[in-house]
Parts: C-alpha cells; structure tokens; sequence
C-alpha cells in the first residue's frame, strides 16, 4: 500500500461526517498503541464504517466491566483481575481440555460422512464450548449467546437489535455472577464473584466481553485459516510435511488474516504532533491492523503472501499496548490444537465450493467466513 510509504498518518472520513485519521504503518500502530495521550474510551468512539449497532455504545461511558472501552486506571484495575487467567502457562494446562474437545469433534464429523458447513460443525462449537467451560457458562445457553453476538458483530444491526442482544446477553451472564443459576457450573465468572473484588455488574460484563470474543474471534480466525491452507496446498503441504511448525504457522495465519479488519479505535486527549501532523483532541483515529499487519517495512519479502515460514515476530493481529487481547494466548492454543487434528484425521478434507464462491464475513465487524464447505 502506498499510503504505508508516503502518508502512514493520513486524513479519512467518517460515516457520520467527522474527518479523522487512519494510521496503515506498522511502526506508527505500535507507537500509537503504546501512548498514553490516546484514548480508547468509548465516549470518545466513532466507527469507521457504517454501523448504526454501534450507537448504544459510542459516545456514552463504557458499560459495566468493558474494559476494552476503558482507561487506566478502570482498565488497569478490571485487567488486572483476569490477567492470571489467560496466561501462557495457564492455556498449556487447559491443552488436553481443549483436545477433548478437538477429538469430540472431529469424531463427529466421521460419524456423519463427507459434506458439511466447517465453520457449523468445528469452527464454532470449539470455542464456544471451551469458552463455556472456562467462564462456567452452561454450554446449553450457547444458541442464545451466538445469536446475541451475531447480532453485536453484525455491520447491519440496528441500535435496537444491539441494545436488546447486549441486555440478553446481561441478563444470562449476571445471573451466573449473582449465583442464581439454576446450573452451579464452576468456572472463572463464579471465581470472581467469590472474590468479591468486582461488583456483579462488572463481572457480568466482563463475562460477556469475553463469552462474545472468546467465542466469535476465534470462530473467525479458524474458519479463514482453514480456507486459506485449503486455497493454498503449498503451504497446507509445508504444515503437514512438518507439523512442528504449527506454532509459527499459527502465528502467520493470524497476521495474514487479520480479523479485527476494521481496525482499532483511538482519540487523542489533547492537542499533539503525532508523526508529523497536528492531530486535535477529540480527532478519531483509527488504527489498521490488517494493514500494518502487511506492512514491507516490517514483514518484508511480499507482506501480502501467506508463508508458513516467515518471521512473524510482532504482528498485531492481537493489537497493542495495555489492550492487546486478553486471550490471545487461548485463541492460539485452540488453532495449534484444532489444525493439525483437523488436517491429520482428514488429509484429503477440501472445498465443497470454488475458493471464490466461499460466503466471507465482511459485513461483520470481526472478519471470517459465514460458511465453510468441506468434503473429503
């Protein structure tokens, strides 16, 4: 892209009229990310593109325990409460629960025969049933939560329809945090009400921020990386020639499929020089992962090429700074899991459908494929 090399920092307009800014440089994302005079509060939030399901949470203060919406210190303080679960060592523990699940899986689609929607039979189900397991949602609510969600991430949601999916998905979520549940599943939402640092609001909503993502993010990360090794045998071949490459491999798919495709919201808090240009407080930013992801200056040797080989250190697929994903490491267990189970159980799986003809998420504002269909 040309604006990386001549305009990193360039004016854009916004669907409501505002005239803000996109930064397309990888150097620039990361330093943005990182600097403090930024905001990403959502008073001060506007989408990038035409989403009126985004207005309920625009422009008003953060909702209880949605700390991606948030600043230090509130997000300092939420943060800080999850982090110990989501670490590196913490997802190893979790691995042969999250193979179960794999295999359960997998032992399905044998038993039904060739033929299926990839995305409807392991794409969702795997995270939605290890986020249920984690959180200690009962994984029967899961139809009701995928379709909230849907509804959250859906580009043509209206205000309404995202309103009442984020009250549903409040109301299933508070009532395992105040302990009314009829199923007493243990989890991290009833490790937090025990500890009583969060109040039940918080916890409902950090439950939901992370049943929603936990679930949806991954969802779209294994669907779009299975599509892609499947349009690109070179490198599906490279993955099962040497499977010991699966942690890398996880890591290019990521940076070459980036899902938070719309990028990453910020607002300057004051008056600033910021790459050169005079950036106004309250001017909207946004910060394009997916580009920076593909930037030459940092990936070099064709950015915009899948190469299960690359160096992929210091991608942003997870974002940056203080926000970078939660549980970025949990996305990359179950994709080292789910691949190389999914391509060893099925060597011969391939598209149902020409590559082209596969229906892509991008009227979502986290990025996969709708539909997945597989035969073998």
């Amino acid at each position: 892209m040309q604006w990386q090399a001549d305009e990193p920092l360039r004016r854009m307009s916004y669907p409501d009229g505002h005239v803000g800014w996109v930064v397309t440089s990888h150097q620039l994302a990361r330093q943005m990310l990182t600097d403090p005079r930024f905001s990403a509060r959502s008073e001060f939030k506007r989408a990038p593109v035409y989403r009126p399901g985004a207005d309920p949470f625009f422009g008003v203060p953060a909702l209880p325990g949605w700390l991606v919406d948030m600043d230090p210190p509130e997000h300092t303080r939420l943060r800080q409460q999850l982090a110990g679960q989501f670490t590196a060592r913490r997802m190893r523990e979790m691995r042969p629960q999250i193979d179960r699940i794999v295999d359960e899986l997998l032992s399905g689609l044998e038993r039904s025969g060739p033929g299926t929607d990839l995305v409807e039979a392991f794409a969702l189900p795997l995270p939605s049933q290890v986020i249920c397991e984690l959180l200690g949602v009962p994984y029967h609510e899961r139809a009701e939560f995928q379709h909230n969600s849907k509804r959250l991430f859906d580009l043509e949601s209206t205000a309404a329809e995202t309103s009442a999916a984020m009250d549903q998905l409040y109301a299933v979520v508070r009532e395992i945090a105040a302990g009314r549940s009829k199923d007493e599943t243990p989890g991290l939402l009833r490790s937090l009400a025990e500890d009583g640092t969060l109040d039940t609001e918080e916890i409902a909503g950090v439950g939901v921020l992370l049943l929603t993502a936990g679930h949806d993010s991954t969802m779209g990360s294994l669907g779009l990386s299975v599509h892609a090794l499947l349009s690109h045998p070179d490198q599906l071949a490279r993955l099962l020639a040497d499977p010991s490459i699966v942690d890398n491999a996880v890591e290019e798919l990521l940076r070459y499929l980036t899902i938070f495709h719309f990028g990453v919201p910020r607002t300057p808090l004051e008056d600033l020089e910021f790459a050169g240009q005079h950036l106004k407080a309250g001017d909207s930013v946004t910060v394009s992962l997916s580009a920076a992801n593909r930037d030459p200056n940092w990936f070099q040797d064709e950015a915009d090429r899948l190469d299960l080989g690359r160096r992929t250190t210091g991608h942003l697929a997870f974002g940056y700074g203080i926000h970078q994903c939660l549980g970025q490491n949990l996305v990359r267990m179950e994709m080292r899991a789910a691949l190389p189970a999914l391509f060893h159980r099925f060597p011969t799986l391939e598209l149902a459908v020409p590559a082209d003809e596969v229906p892509l998420a991008t009227d979502r504002s986290v990025y996969g494929v709708h539909r997945l269909p597989v035969t073998w």
